[in-house]
């Protein structure tokens, strides 16, 4: 971390979260007063053993879970006090998604699936389907914009995913165990993706990961267990 940006303002603070489930009647805290937050211009990695609690923090952090209690201050917007109608806007205008499992629309070629996101924000076809081939480019398909899903491989189905995130330039993206699926080489080039989003965008990217072989891309790691923050590390710009 450089001295000039040791005083920026975290792009995400979450202050006190708490979050359980109950099943059986045996209550489960899978967030246990939980402080977090992510900076602008960087990758935040969120480790930690199965269970720990890092998808349900990502979830609560990026506004698809409400915690019990706790604050979530996202582009200076205090998430959880919002009506979930602006909770829908705000992410569908500032936040990129992606996840293990792709997500992808079987019927529907790498172009629309990216082009159907600038749809939801108004662009006319003409203009989504120009930023989609764009985005696709920036992930190096530009040779695979016409194929569906079945005719991908797993990385370049996660490719399309990451083009599909970053096509609106969301100030935050979020991705949810995006490697799991992928063979280390695959894996370390969708890592490598959102670090450079975080960079050239000025994006504060989250990524929850079990691989540890990755942490060496993250500008700074959160390390949870039980339902907690048990370590942070940063490292220098």
């Amino acid at each position: 971390m450089t001295a000039a940006n040791s005083d920026r303002q975290p792009a995400i603070r979450a202050t006190g979260l708490v979050k359980s489930y109950t099943t059986g009647g045996e209550r489960t805290v899978v967030l246990s007063g939980v402080d977090f937050e992510a900076m602008a211009g960087e990758m935040t990695m969120v480790i930690g053993p199965s269970g720990s609690g890092k998808s349900t923090l990502l979830a609560a952090v990026s506004g698809l879970l409400r915690p019990e209690s706790g604050e979530v201050n996202a582009l200076g917007e205090d998430l959880w006090r919002m009506p979930p109608s602006r909770i829908d806007a705000f992410r569908l205008r500032h936040c990129g998604f992606v996840f293990q499992g792709f997500n992808l629309f079987p019927a529907l070629n790498a172009v629309e699936q990216v082009a159907l996101v600038v749809r939801y924000l108004g662009f006319s076809r003409t203009d989504a389907r120009e930023r989609a081939r764009a985005a696709l480019d920036e992930v190096g398909l530009s040779g695979k914009l016409a194929l569906r899903p079945a005719e991908m491989s797993g990385g370049e189905k996660q490719r399309v995913a990451i083009a599909r995130a970053l096509v609106k330039e969301p100030s935050l993206v979020f991705a949810d165990e995006p490697s799991s699926a992928l063979d280390s080489e695959n894996a370390a080039r969708i890592i490598e993706l959102l670090r450079v989003a975080s960079r050239n965008r000025n994006a504060a990217v989250i990524v929850v990961t079990h691989d540890t072989k990755l942490q060496q891309s993250a500008d700074r790691i959160v390390e949870m267990a039980d339902g907690r923050v048990v370590q942070t590390k940063r490292f220098p710009a």
